[in-house]
C-alpha cells in the first residue's frame, strides 16, 4: 500500500471538506497548511516520506491561495535536492464561481510537481455535460487536469456539491491506484 499525503490549505472550510473526500478515497493522511502559510511540525517529513502528493487549494483571484504559494516556494529546498522525483502527483481545488479559473489553479500545481519531477495523475473521467446532467452527477464541472469543486460563496462547508465531492473521492481512489501500480 501507498502512503500518500493530501497537503493543503482552507480558508473558508469548504477545501477542507474537499481534502476529505480525496483524503477518503485515496486512504491518505492529511496535512493542513495553516493561514500563515506553515506546515505543522513534521510535515515537511511526511511529504518526504510519501509515495504520492496530492495537492488543494482554494482557487482566489484565478490562482492559488497565497498560503499555498509560500508552501510551494518553500518546496524550492526539496527540488534543489530533487526529493519528491518520481513522486505521483494530484491535485485539487474549490472556488465560488461555476468557473472561478480553476482551470489556471489546476496548471499551477500541474506545473509545480512538474518542477519537482513528479508523475502527475489527471482526473481521467468523462464531463456529464448533457442536458440531463446534475450537480450529483460525477465531473458536472467537466475537469479533466485534476478535481474541481464549487461552492457557492453563501454556501455553508455542509453545502458543498455531492457530485464534486463524489468525484473528489474517485480522483483520490485514481492517484492511490496509480501510486500502488507504480510502487
Amino acid at each position: 500500500m501507498s502512503k500518500i499525503v493530501i497537503v493543503y490549505h482552507s480558508g473558508y472550510g469548504h477545501t477542507k471538506r474537499v481534502a476529505e473526500y480525496v483524503s477518503e478515497g485515496a486512504g491518505g493522511e492529511l496535512l493542513a497548511i495553516d493561514a500563515e502559510g506553515n506546515l505543522p511540525d513534521g510535515g515537511w517529513e511526511k511529504l518526504d516520506a510519501a509515495d504520492a502528493i496530492i495537492f488543494g487549494t482554494p482557487t482566489y483571484m484565478g490562482s492559488p491561495s497565497w498560503q499555498f504559494k509560500k508552501f510551494a516556494d518553500a518546496s524550492s529546498k526539496v527540488w534543489f535536492g530533487s526529493g519528491w522525483k518520481d513522486k505521483v502527483f494530484g491535485g485539487f481545488t474549490n472556488s465560488a464561481s461555476f468557473s472561478g479559473d480553476k482551470q489556471n489553479t489546476l496548471v499551477y500545481l500541474n506545473t509545480l510537481a512538474s518542477q519537482h519531477g513528479g508523475i502527475w495523475v489527471s482526473l481521467g473521467m468523462l464531463p456529464s455535460n448533457t442536458k440531463a446532467a446534475q450537480r450529483t452527477d460525477l465531473n458536472n464541472i467537466g475537469g479533466s487536469v485534476g478535481a474541481m469543486a464549487q461552492s457557492p460563496s453563501d454556501a455553508s462547508v455542509d453545502e458543498v456539491p455531492q457530485g464534486d465531492l463524489d468525484t473528489a473521492k474517485a480522483y483520490g481512489a485514481r492517484v492511490a491506484g496509480i501510486a500502488a501500480r507504480l510502487k
